[in-house]
């Protein structure tokens, strides 16, 4: 479940509701995009998207990307992500950042002593953090769920 929380002039983001999970149908042994296989074959399970997608209810929250900077990590404008505050950052992570009183979603890249924000995207240069920079990483993208277009 969503509950909005907070909105910048980019990014609307929602925490994760407590609630009951719900079980939908799954087929663990995946669905052929080859040749097609009998029907025979699957097994439906449930599956809860709040237990496969979320560790702690109360770290998570989800927001939705904005820009094109990502691309080449397949998060897309619209896509849904899957965030985790309590996911300690660390070097290569794709971590959502509050740099200077804006919003960001990047990689967290550490060459020897410098730490850079990092666009998925040639047409973006990394960010260097500098010391005159205020960098908060609000927490770590988890997961991405996009609509197929």
């Amino acid at each position: 479940m969503l509950e909005t929380k907070a909105t910048s002039p980019r990014l609307q983001f929602w925490l994760c509701k407590k609630g009951k999970p719900i079980y939908l149908d799954y087929f663990p042994l995946g669905i052929s995009c080859g040749f097609p296989s009998p029907g025979d074959d699957f097994k439906e399970n449930r599956i809860s998207l709040d237990e496969e997608l979320i560790k702690d209810a109360e770290a998570t929250f989800f927001a939705r990307v904005d820009g094109n900077s990502m691309m080449n990590a397949r998060m897309l404008d619209g896509d849904l992500l899957v965030i985790d505050k309590s996911t300690e950052p660390y070097d290569g992570c794709i971590a959502v950042c509050f740099l200077d009183g804006d919003f960001t979603i990047k990689r967290v890249q550490k060459k020897k002593d410098s730490l850079y924000l990092v666009a998925e995207n040639p047409k973006f240069q990394p960010i260097e953090i500098s010391g005159d920079s205020t960098l908060i990483v609000w927490g770590v993208v988890e997961w991405v769920i996009f609509k197929p277009k």
